[in-house]
């Protein structure tokens, strides 16, 4: 188990800008990963309401359980590596794995019996080191959505959102706020849902 505080700029692109954002950085195609994100929450979405996000993140056949919480300057966030047998019944809705994750969502008052599968996003990704914090380059895909990201993760709020805002300056991307992938996730499918 591992707990850390998650401090990120992001802003939505354009497939030209994320292009010019890949040469930028010198990313080369076989720099670039699969993982996929798949979402949890009540049915009255209690989790959120809670503004918190429940997540197991898949990459090359390994599965982390994450729980974020919104605090001053980030999302605190609590990671649990899980068997992938642990994950299947997570899908199925029959067990949720015990730990330190289970016992926040209880302290949440939050019955670990009404946590549903809500579904699933795709991202192929590329990381790089720039200036003390950690450029990333998402390519996501969800639920017939496909969008474009630049996150930017660092250790120091004021210092990284000068430097991010610096960079989109240079490379002459707009500024556009971007909703985290979950949060872009629950939007499509309530769209989805109404159609």
């Amino acid at each position: 188990m591992t707990q850390h505080l998650e401090i990120e700029f992001k802003n939505l692109l354009t497939k030209e800008e994320f292009i010019r954002l890949k040469q930028f950085f010198q990313i080369k195609n076989d720099e670039f990963f699969k993982q996929e994100n798949h979402y949890f929450d009540t049915k009255q979405f209690t989790l959120r309401n809670a503004k918190s996000a429940l997540r197991i993140r898949e990459i090359n056949g390994r599965f982390e359980l994450t729980l974020k919480q919104k605090v001053k300057d980030g999302h605190l966030e609590i990671n649990e590596m899980i068997p992938e047998a642990a994950a299947k019944r997570m899908f199925e809705k029959k067990l949720f794995p015990h730990g330190e994750i289970s016992k926040t969502i209880e302290t949440l008052k939050i019955n670990l019996t009404d946590i549903e599968y809500f579904g699933s996003l795709k991202t192929i990704r590329a990381e790089r080191k720039y200036k003390d914090g950690l450029i990333v380059l998402d390519h996501s895909f969800y639920l017939n959505e496909e969008d474009f990201e630049l996150e930017y993760e660092v250790k120091n709020k004021q210092t990284g959102q000068k430097v991010f805002f610096q960079l989109l300056h240079e490379i002459g991307i707009p500024l556009r706020g971007a909703d985290n992938k979950i949060q872009r996730f629950f939007k499509q499918k309530n769209f989805t849902n109404e159609q």
